[in-house]
């Protein structure tokens, strides 16, 4: 008899949790953040296993075997009593939410803990847009993209707020607000909605060095799945040397087909009229990602393609055809229409970008 192919897909989805070590496994954690919220979770599965999988319906078939019909029985046994059915009704309710809530209230003091704004936290502000992250750091002055760079062993304090620069703002907004994304780093802390008209807030912390992956956790219309996110975590050294990098202007090349695809970005490419590159005037936009620092990221498109040569010439050639978007309609970006030598020539920019 062959499988059911439901059978088989179910089994391949179960199997697909089964990963030793999967980057974005919630079972995994690896900060206090995290840690807390997965002992907190731990600690209320099993106290709702034991009671209630083992004792009551341990309790639930001891009673129906002991009770079962043993034939010859013409009528139902009547329970005496009043209202014996709203007894049995009444009874069960009240031990079951004494059960649920019993941990719920052992565990409440965590939550609030979990939502107080640490000491000493670095202030991160977080953008959800259709369909990438930005990452504005006011203390440092300094913001970039689908990366967040973050110091081990510090709180790391999340303002998350949703925008769209791309399309009209209300009157009197500076911006349109976007749709709702949630935040997800899994190993560092638990999601978060970014709501319009809302500065939502988190803390998230890594203890050792490495790369984190997370992900967009709220549909958020076409390329929701390609809203992904990183966060690096650095030595505190490691991070200020970062920062300092960031902080410094990019270079207006001198010669070469570096400069010539300069001119091409800030005239017939129009790409001043979306992106930020501190350096040169009037790049200030923030419809696409500030590209001041483009060429220090691994990752870029929201984190879903490697920061390669090959790839942003594919990219700035035809982006739409890289990753579903609308840029006719002010969330995406657009095909500029450039030939293939002036691609060539922005790009060659572009990697200049450090």
């Amino acid at each position: 008899m062959r499988p059911a192919p439901g059978h088989v897909a179910a089994l391949l989805v179960l199997l697909g949790g089964c990963a030793k070590d999967a980057p974005q496994d919630y079972l995994q954690p690896e900060g206090p953040i995290a840690r807390e919220a997965h002992e907190m979770f731990s600690r209320i599965v099993w106290f709702s296993v034991v009671p209630v999988l083992v004792v009551v319906l341990g309790l639930l078939i001891v009673a129906v075997i002991r009770n079962r019909d043993p034939g010859g029985r013409a009528d139902p046994l009547e329970i005496p009593g009043k209202h014996p059915k709203l007894r049995w009704v009444v009874a069960p309710t009240v031990i079951l939410l004494a059960i649920d809530l019993f941990p719920l209230a052992s565990e409440a003091k965590v939550i609030f803990e979990l939502a107080k704004e640490p000491k000493d936290a670095l202030q991160v502000e977080v953008y959800g847009h259709m369909w990438w992250w930005e990452y504005v750091y006011p203390g440092e002055k300094i913001s970039t993209a689908n990366e967040l760079h973050i110091p081990t062993g510090r709180p790391v304090r999340l303002t998350l707020r949703t925008i769209e620069p791309g399309l009209p703002a209300p009157e009197g907004e500076e911006f349109a607000t976007g749709v709702i994304h949630s935040f997800w780093v899994p190993k560092l802390a638990g999601k978060q909605d970014v709501v319009p008209g809302r500065a939502n807030k988190m803390t998230i912390e890594a203890e050792k060095p490495g790369t984190y992956q997370g992900q967009c956790a709220e549909y958020c219309n076409l390329s929701h799945a390609n809203m992904r996110l990183r966060v690096i975590a650095q030595e505190p050294a490691d991070f200020e040397a970062w920062v300092a990098e960031q902080q410094r202007p990019a270079v207006k090349p001198a010669s070469g087909p570096a400069a010539e695809g300069y001119e091409i970005f800030n005239g017939e490419g129009g790409c001043v009229a979306c992106h930020t590159v501190i350096g040169i005037d009037g790049a200030l936009a923030r419809t696409g990602p500030n590209l001041t620092h483009l060429k220090s990221r691994e990752t870029f498109a929201g984190s879903i393609f490697e920061n390669t040569k090959a790839n942003l010439i594919k990219w700035v050639t035809d982006p739409p055809a890289m990753k579903p978007m609308r840029p006719d309609e002010g969330t995406g970006m657009p095909d500029r229409d450039l030939s293939d030598e002036d691609v060539e020539k922005v790009v060659a920019y572009l990697e200049t970008l450090k």
